[in-house]
């Protein structure tokens, strides 16, 4: 098996036009204190890639998870496969057909091939979830999305690859986690509970060095079938998240104060499309004990949440701005 992206194979990155997966593209394909840029790296994908990813030397790989026989060939002299792309809507079929059956097919398509997956968080269920260690919470998937990235994990372990478990991911592409708090904070500008729920974040860049050093990296023994929580060490408090959303896109801070059930209740009423889940991922203790695959990587996490979204604010203030007018 492979060890390392010094032996000269490709790299394969699955859902390279993603949030995620266009910040680990750009990752790969500059160079780094961990190593060199990535020489032969490919994108599966279904349509022609973005022209800053082939003007930089990524090469499209056509392919569909939903389609098994278009992977038959896609693990072809790649040496490493980062797994980056998850259905997160409610649809069972396609849950089904994106992230466990799309899952299991690449995963016998690039046998021998290394093999990591960005699942989530989420898979551990409801909550409240505090200073959780990996291996030491069962999970209990509250979400048809959330079970079928359970299933897409355990073929990914089963291949002997690595899983990474971020909480909330935040930064230029995302168009969950701070589109989805700024519309609550609009519709309920109201505290929960005095905004005292702890939350981990990482930002899109830092996971993407995570995933960035993993494939620079020899992986050991100790990587095959392995399970990291990347988020940053020190959690924040939604008090603290909201403060500076506020400040940083011009919302008026909530002024007064509802226990979490009252809160729950109103905001459900206001905001119908807001799932229980989503609620509590919002606003509820879900901080999990993160430092241990910096500390195996070799890597500093960054200054967290404050830096991270100053740099990103521009790129909320023009989506959300889209968002209104459409």
């Amino acid at each position: 098996m492979p060890t390392d992206t010094r032996d000269g194979r490709a790299v394969l990155v699955v859902g390279g036009t993603g949030f995620i997966g266009s910040a680990v593209v750009r990752e790969l394909l500059r160079p780094t204190s961990k190593g060199s840029p990535v020489t032969d790296l490919r994108v599966l994908s279904r349509r022609p890639l973005p022209e800053w990813m082939t003007s930089a030397g990524a090469r499209r790989m056509p392919g569909d998870l939903t389609v098994p026989e278009s992977l038959r060939d896609c693990g072809e002299g790649v040496g490493t496969v980062l797994h980056l792309a998850s259905y997160v809507g409610r649809d069972p079929a396609l849950a089904e057909a994106v992230n466990a059956a799309g899952t299991r097919a690449l995963a016998r398509a690039v046998r021998p091939a290394r093999l990591l997956y960005v699942s989530t968080a989420s898979v551990y269920g409801h909550g409240p979830h505090r200073g959780v260690r990996e291996g030491r919470l069962a999970p209990a998937p509250a979400s048809v999305a959330s079970a079928s990235r359970l299933l897409a994990e355990e073929a990914v372990i089963g291949h002997g690859g690595v899983v990474l478990r971020p909480n909330l991911v935040y930064g230029p592409g995302d168009r969950w986690y701070v589109p989805l708090l700024t519309r609550l904070l609009r519709r309920v500008p109201v505290w929960p509970e005095g905004g005292r729920g702890r939350t981990s974040l990482i930002g899109v860049h830092e996971l993407a060095r995570v995933v960035g050093a993993f494939t620079r990296r020899e992986w050991t023994e100790a990587d095959r079938g392995a399970v990291h929580h990347v988020n940053h060490p020190r959690p924040v408090t939604v008090r603290s998240t909201v403060t500076r959303l506020c400040r940083g896109l011009g919302l008026p801070l909530p002024d007064s104060d509802l226990p979490r059930s009252a809160h729950w209740e109103l905001s459900s009423r206001l905001l119908p499309q807001l799932t229980r889940h989503q609620y509590t991922l919002l606003t509820d203790d879900h901080y999990y004990e993160s430092a241990g695959v910096w500390e195996h990587l070799g890597l500093e996490p960054g200054p967290g949440f404050a830096a991270g979204l100053a740099t990103s604010l521009p790129w909320y203030r023009q989506h959300l701005a889209r968002l209104r007018v459409a």
